[in-house]
């Protein structure tokens, strides 16, 4: 369903008219078509002295092409010259013209509280220089990783300080917040595309950790997933067909997955970016073994697998009944539990694998009337936390999206008002779109992304809900 407040304000006069009266602006997001660079514009980069992870930045920023600026800080300037980047120096009172497209900031070499000044140094001169849709990414270590309270202390702070940033910057601008731990620095490049690209339109104010991995990727960046195998479920329609498209075009073969009673859709939508189909109820006690069997038969292992498949049932707690509560508990939650301990069980995940999983700020927040719905959301990240740590043992990943308010038939079904509400409550003012979650899932499907794990990222423009 299409937006026409949003399609309104960006004409001549709707401008004009959302001005004059202080009403919402919400900006036309640049989003990602193919052939487009990861980022077209200039990028200032900067960092805290003593930092660890400017060469990495400076790394990725050279592999992307980037037009890389830098204020007069020897340390990065080395490190930019060294990444093989022609060193250029801003000087905000001279080039005044210069506007730039993204800010990248390595905080790594804060380690205490009063070191955060530098971070007010660095952005204070060019806030006032971005360009529309412009990104934001501001690098620190995990602070569990830190060697000292006050080390940590000053990390930590680094959260409160991207999500305000998130809502100054406006335009359709976007702020993150990375941590790699010590001896993930190889592991930033994939992250730094996404967040940097318009790949990554709809999120913003997240907080990203990233992990040392053994696995080294070598990829074409056009096709990360050629060669790869991926399983979505729910596939048929709305979110889940912007998945499987999305993981079709970088390359993957996708099994989409589907109610029997949805085949003839799910259908069209593999036929049409030449995957399968497998039509099947996930709530059969049977249905596991079914999948494995399926993925052995004709693939001999998966490599992703993104639980989309979901379900709504609301009712306030006194009005629901327990045949809607246990619906939605075993769809959205029980399924994905017993899916994942048949492939695991078999051997089915291949090394390097990647167990994507959607929640929804339902689950951070609550929603009144979706008791149910709220409790199997929040389950999928407890699902996603409590994983991690051991498949990673075994190298595969385990992460999350979740969504805010996404354009699709079931949010175009929502009374007016409130579907209002859910589009302009954030700080772009807009809802998403299903390729929105779809890019999000893309990148952590990456084999680049092989560090990053753990992580519920929400893909709701900075939605007023939740944390």
């Amino acid at each position: 369903m299409s937006d026409r407040y949003t399609q309104f304000t960006n004409s001549a006069l709707g401008r004009l008219l959302a001005k004059n009266l202080g009403l919402p602006m919400p900006l036309n997001l640049d989003r990602y078509q193919p052939g487009m660079p990861v980022i077209s514009g200039a990028v200032l980069l900067g960092g805290a002295p003593d930092g660890q992870l400017t060469s990495a930045a400076a790394t990725a920023l050279n592999n992307i092409q980037a037009e890389v600026h830098t204020y007069a800080q020897d340390h990065v300037s080395q490190a930019v010259a060294a990444a093989g980047l022609d060193v250029k120096v801003w000087n905000h009172e001279v080039d005044t013209e210069l506007r730039f497209k993204a800010l990248v900031f390595d905080a790594s070499g804060i380690t205490k509280s009063e070191d955060l000044v530098q971070v007010y140094h660095f952005f204070h001169p060019v806030m006032r220089k971005v360009a529309d849709c412009s990104r934001i990414i501001i690098i620190g270590r995990t602070p569990e990783s830190c060697d000292s309270p006050r080390q940590a202390t000053a990390q930590r702070a680094l959260e409160g300080f991207t999500r305000s940033l998130g809502k100054e910057v406006k335009k359709g601008g976007t702020a993150q917040l990375v941590y790699a731990a010590p001896g993930a620095e190889d592991q930033l490049e994939s992250t730094l595309r996404f967040f940097l690209s318009p790949r990554s339109a709809y999120v913003s104010a997240q907080v990203v950790r990233i992990f040392p991995s053994t696995t080294t990727a070598s990829l074409d960046w056009a096709k990360p997933l050629a060669g790869k195998v991926a399983l979505v479920t729910g596939a048929s329609r709305g979110i889940g067909e912007a998945i499987a498209k999305t993981l079709a075009r970088d390359g993957a073969h996708v099994i989409g997955l589907d109610i029997p009673a949805l085949a003839d859709d799910l259908r069209v939508v593999t036929s049409l970016i030449g995957g399968s189909a497998l039509a099947l109820d996930i709530t059969a006690a049977d249905s596991p073994q079914k999948i494995a069997e399926h993925i052995k038969a004709h693939h001999g292992g998966v490599d992703i697998i993104v639980h989309n498949a979901g379900v709504t049932r609301d009712k306030t707690l006194a009005n629901m009944t327990q045949q809607q509560w246990d619906m939605v508990m075993n769809i959205n939650l029980s399924s994905e539990e017993r899916i994942n301990d048949e492939l695991l069980a078999q051997g089915m995940i291949r090394d390097n694998g990647r167990i994507i999983c959607v929640s929804s700020i339902s689950g951070i927040a609550g929603n009144m009337g979706q008791s149910n719905y709220g409790m199997s959301k929040a389950g999928v990240i407890g699902m996603v936390q409590s994983m991690a740590p051991t498949l990673f043992a075994r190298n595969i990943t385990i992460n999350a999206v979740a969504p805010g308010f996404i354009e699709t038939q079931m949010t175009a079904a929502i009374p007016f008002a409130i579907r209002e509400a859910g589009r302009r409550m954030n700080s772009m003012s807009q809802g998403g779109l299903p390729v929105d979650v779809a890019e999000t899932i893309a990148w952590y499907a990456s084999p680049a992304s092989a560090g990053v794990n753990g992580n519920i990222v929400r893909v709701c423009g900075q939605s007023l809900i939740g944390a």
